[in-house]
């Protein structure tokens, strides 16, 4: 019935079936013209109401999905614009500082040098953006805005990305500052320590422990050491979560337009799962998940037009690093509250960045190669090569990436089981798929290998008849 709803919304209903029955009015053929925008508010809002898997707070008046978006969509406005307005200039620093992408690699789609400091303007277009952010009322105004660490964060990502594009750093120094900016989010225990109760608290009622927090003894008249289990546990939830994070959007990274463009459509769904929060007053970080998810969705758009193919600017480093970053914030923000249900949504709507990871390391143990060595088996390296091209490979991901966006609303929204059920069909056919390219390609070198040792003994006998003649 749920999923009814929501398409009879998308068509302009104002009220659910149940209701309108008896109206004297069929909706089905009511024109949207004759619908207002506030009946599709009172609509959603009875659908969220009616929903199980959004938490609420009921203590304060709540707003509409209208009201939530249009009172930062100068957000979305800001950064599309600045990140359109300052690619070219970008370009041109690159260009004149010889920072390109040359294609010296048979990885590589692209036939010309390309620069590759585009990540620097996402950057501008998501700063400027949150910044301006601070001087909107938005729609409560006791609501917290993007916190410093966040921001703190973003620069230190972008910076770490910006320096390995210019003087290609230390994979161990990449993760230092990829800690750092983990480090910098720990700094807010609403982001990392929240989530971690959410998981501790259903084993503390299983062992007996109610309570998180030890006091120590130290030595007579030196005091007490005070040891806050939550928050280390959930300092390292940050750290796992931003290290993967970047290094599954770095990784996926591989054609024109394709993590840009993905990224918009995973900030999209955290967008909606963001507002969805808002009209329900779930938690102080409401207004800052949406205004991230606003920045993001506008800055990836506005490079949209510059990287899709062909593309004359890359993300860089600095890009790539910085938008999964991104990613990874709003998702550790939405379990400021406990829910890990939530988190896990919001890992969903991430999912075809985790999965592609996750098939980058078996496929690279199963050809005994180091985890860090490049290949190009990626996902969106077998379907380019499946006669679907550059522009049909990204097609394709980004059809993946919505779905999977779109199953972690449906499962926000219901809670439902067969949204599970069909997000492990989707994750096994995909890393069957991977693995079955794996290990065509790990047969290829194997067949290749046979066929040298064979020549090879060939040539050595045919020497040595020559010799004896």
């Amino acid at each position: 019935m749920r999923l009814v709803w929501l398409a009879n919304l998308m068509a302009g209903m104002t009220a659910p079936p149940d209701d309108v029955s008896g109206g004297g009015v069929d909706p089905m053929t009511s024109s949207l013209d004759d619908v207002s925008a506030r009946g599709n508010d009172d609509f959603l809002s009875r659908l969220l109401n009616d929903s199980q898997g959004l938490p609420s707070d009921s203590s304060s008046s709540l707003p509409s999905f209208g009201q939530v978006l249009n009172s930062y969509l100068v957000v979305f406005v800001v950064a599309f614009l600045v990140t359109l307005v300052v690619v070219p200039l970008i370009r041109r620093v690159a260009l004149r500082s010889g920072i390109v992408d040359w294609p010296d690699d048979a990885r590589k789609a692209h036939g010309d040098p390309v620069p590759y400091l585009g990540g620097v303007a996402v950057f501008l277009g998501m700063v400027a953006a949150i910044a301006a952010s601070y001087f909107l009322p938005g729609y409560q105004a006791h609501l917290a805005t993007v916190p410093a660490s966040v921001v703190l964060g973003l620069v230190v990502i972008m910076l770490t990305g910006l320096i390995d594009d210019v003087a290609h750093l230390d994979p161990r120094l990449k993760i230092a500052g990829q800690l750092i900016a983990a480090a910098a989010l720990a700094l807010n225990p609403q982001i990392g320590e929240r989530i971690a109760l959410g998981l501790m608290n259903p084993i503390g009622k299983l062992i007996g422990l109610e309570e998180f927090n030890f006091v120590f003894d130290l030595m007579p008249g030196s005091g007490e050491l005070f040891f806050n289990l939550p928050y280390w546990v959930g300092a390292f939830i940050i750290a796992a979560f931003v290290i993967g994070g970047c290094n599954a959007a770095n990784l996926i990274d591989g054609l024109d337009g394709l993590l840009s463009g993905m990224t918009a459509f995973m900030a999209a769904g955290l967008l909606v799962i963001s507002v969805m929060l808002a009209m329900r007053g779930y938690g102080e970080l409401t207004a800052a998940r949406v205004v991230i998810c606003l920045a993001l969705l506008g800055a990836t758009l506005g490079f949209l037009p510059h990287n899709f193919k062909p593309a004359t600017i890359f993300l860089g480093d600095a890009g790539s690093l910085m938008l999964g970053f991104s990613i990874i914030v709003v998702i550790l923000m939405m379990g400021e509250r406990g829910h890990t249900h939530l988190v896990f949504a919001g890992l969903i709507v991430f999912g075809l960045p985790i999965i592609d990871t996750v098939l980058a390391i078996l496929r690279r143990r199963l050809n005994g190669l180091p985890i860090s060595a490049p290949d190009n088996d990626h996902l969106h390296h077998i379907l380019k090569r499946s006669k679907l091209g550059v522009v049909g490979a990204v097609f394709v991901m980004y059809g993946i990436t919505a779905l999977f966006g779109l199953l972690a609303i449906v499962m926000v929204v219901m809670r439902a089981r067969a949204v599970y059920a069909v997000i492990l069909v989707m994750t096994g056919f995909i890393v069957v798929s991977g693995i079955k390219a794996a290990r065509r390609a790990q047969r290829r070198a194997e067949i290749e290998t046979v066929k040298l040792s064979r020549e090879g003994r060939g040539g050595s006998g045919r020497d040595g008849g020559q010799s004896a003649a």
